[in-house]
């Protein structure tokens, strides 16, 4: 799991890359099922604590699995491909810190067998537990 620095903010509309839009609908759409459980029990609705979740959203040159722009967080489900994608991500959390985002990330694992203690970390992260 990488934890990061928060920042307060709006996302600047050149960080949009809209030419990712249709992958991120076909990834909506064909979501893991670690995703699908997180979306549909912990974010969807602004059921954490209010705040609004987007997934699969576009920002810079990336689609992030889930993304709240109030709290500056970012949420990532990896899976098993990401075993082999470890520099990848480094690069790529590094960049979501320039915009000003925090990354989680969690195995898909954690998400399917132990959802309490990924929502506990998810809590960790909220303005009042600073």
């Amino acid at each position: 799991m990488v934890a990061i620095i928060q920042d307060q903010g709006i996302m600047n509309k050149s960080h949009y890359h809209k030419e990712n839009k249709e992958l991120a609908r076909k990834l909506r759409k064909d979501g893991t099922k670690g995703e699908a459980t997180l979306w549909e029990k912990v974010l969807r609705a602004k059921q954490f604590h209010g705040y609004q979740f987007n997934r699969q959203y576009c920002i810079d040159e990336y689609i992030v699995d889930f993304i709240s722009r109030k709290l500056k967080l970012i949420i990532e489900v990896d899976g098993y491909s990401h075993t082999f994608k470890q520099e990848e991500d480094k690069c790529r959390d590094k960049k979501l810190i320039e915009l000003g985002y925090t990354t989680v990330r969690f195995s898909e694992q954690e998400v399917c067998t132990d959802l309490d203690n990924v929502i506990r970390v998810l809590e960790s992260y909220l303005p009042d537990n600073n």
